[in-house]
């Protein structure tokens, strides 16, 4: 069995190995919550910092950060040691990560915008290069289909409960009494304190193989030809639009929960972490519902409902938990989807493409929606802050802000997210790679490749993932 790489026993990774391959997803979770969620309020609230500093600082950094990603996979690409290619970067990642994470959580009061930019700017960079090669090992490990959405789904699982555990710190710290320790700060600690430990956890028992290069070099001028693609261009639009909403919500979240809606931020806090363990519900049923109805509907269906859902916030009653759970919990649900609607798009796109040029283009459009998505970040804090700012509204801790200036906030809040979820959504009028279609075109990409894969005699790797032990696994012929 020619030009297959066989697995060994060292390769079997059990559900056990494969949590702890997940453990690292539980720090940059939460440090990618609590950055986009609690670091910039932070700021501008307890450091007395300007909107308009942080807005601009965060707007900067992320417009910067959108190059990284590409030069960090490239760099990945042609790395070989004789431990590995993910593990080193991985390694490598995480002092600075630490570094960045220390001088940020831990910043001086009146921090200048250049203070700002520049830890910022280190800590995006750990984060892209442990995000990145986590990623990218896990793909390497799991060769199917099946196995790689176990594995993806492990990840995320854990990715929650970081994301849960950098909201959950705040309130434990005040019903706990705890007193002369600033949550927010104790936040930027667990995740110093994580990352070292999950690393280890992770890349130490981890199988790691170096597949053999396809041969296949991409070049600037690739790039530029997936911009003549209309189908591209509204997958790319929409990732943004898509990402920009929810994103501009999370920079305005304390804000206006705690200024417009009566809420404590123990009380947001809570209501966020319904919002957020929605999506374990929202995810799955917006799947189903694109088996019905097609993806691209199922997405403009959700991003409308979702849109509702934001102005009957206005007219819930206040402070009530009763009114705002159910509300919360529908629009995270609604929100999980986005992702999973544009995700598998992209791939349906990207079957479009390789049927047509005659090559696998998929890594490159991936690639160009992660340049949205970062787009998307590098923007809702820069609009919002700035916005802010435009309607006067005083985000100092105490400060007595006037009803106009609350009304401000309110309408920051709810109409930016409806006009860009909106915008999403509307990108696929028109469009026409359905489900039928896109059969037409798996049939003759499967009649084109010769149904290449070869099937494993072995224990399949990730076999506690597959729930078959001793079962077989199939992977593309290289």
């Amino acid at each position: 069995m020619s030009n297959v790489n066989r697995p060994t026993a060292s390769h079997n990774l059990s559900l056990p190995a494969a949590l702890a391959f997940a453990a690292i997803s539980l720090p940059l979770a939460a440090l990618g919550l609590s950055v986009g969620v609690q670091l910039p309020p932070y700021f501008a609230s307890q450091l007395g910092v300007s909107l308009a500093v942080v807005g601009g600082a965060f707007g900067i950094v992320r417009l910067l950060d959108i190059w990284l990603d590409p030069i960090i996979g490239l760099g990945m690409d042609r790395t070989r040691t004789r431990f590995g290619r993910y593990r080193v970067w991985m390694v490598a990642g995480a002092p600075l990560l630490i570094v960045a994470v220390y001088m940020l959580y831990n910043a001086p009061k009146g921090a200048t915008q250049v203070y700002l930019i520049i830890w910022l700017l280190a800590m995006y960079l750990g984060q892209s290069i442990m995000g990145l090669s986590h990623s990218a090992w896990a793909a390497v490990l799991a060769k199917s289909y099946e196995q790689r959405s176990r594995i993806f789904g492990v990840l995320t699982a854990v990715g929650v409960i970081g994301s849960l555990t950098a909201l959950a710190i705040p309130i434990l710290l005040e019903q706990a009494g705890v007193e002369g320790v600033n949550p927010i700060q104790a936040i930027g600690w667990f995740v110093i304190a994580m990352i070292p430990v999950t690393l280890l956890i992770a890349v130490i028992p981890t199988p790691e193989t170096i597949n053999r290069d396809d041969g296949a070099h991409f070049t600037l001028a690739d790039y530029a030809k997936l911009f003549s693609r209309g189908n591209v261009i509204r997958i790319l639009a929409a990732d943004l639009f898509v990402t920009l909403g929810p994103g501009w919500m999370a920079a305005l979240y304390m804000f206006f929960f705690t200024s417009t809606r009566g809420f404590s931020p123990t009380g947001a806090s809570l209501l966020l972490m319904v919002y957020i363990v929605a999506g374990f519900v929202g995810a799955p049923l917006t799947a189903a519902l694109a088996n019905r109805i097609s993806k691209h509907r199922a997405l403009m269906l959700a991003t409308t409902l979702y849109s509702i859902g934001l102005i009957l916030l206005l007219f819930l009653p206040k402070g009530s938990f009763a009114w705002f759970v159910p509300a919360m919990a529908v629009e995270g649900a609604l929100a999980a989807g986005f992702g999973v609607m544009t995700r598998a798009i992209t791939a349906d796109i990207g079957d479009e493409l390789r049927l047509e040029g005659g090559r696998e283009q998929i890594g490159l459009l991936y690639a160009l929606t992660a340049a949205t998505s970062k787009l998307a970040g590098a923007f809702s804090i820069f609009l919002t802050f700035n916005v802010l700012a435009l309607v006067g509204y005083d985000a100092k801790v105490g400060a007595k802000n006037t009803p106009e200036q609350i009304l401000g906030l309110e309408l920051a809040y709810i109409v930016g997210p409806i006009v860009f979820v909106m915008l999403a959504g509307a990108c696929f009028i028109g469009y026409k790679l359905d489900a039928e279609r896109h059969a037409e075109i798996r049939r003759q990409l499967d009649e084109r490749d010769g149904h290449t894969e070869v099937a494993y005699d072995e224990a399949a790797v990730l076999e506690g993932l597959t729930g078959e032990p001793g079962g077989h696994s199939s992977v593309d012929r290289r």
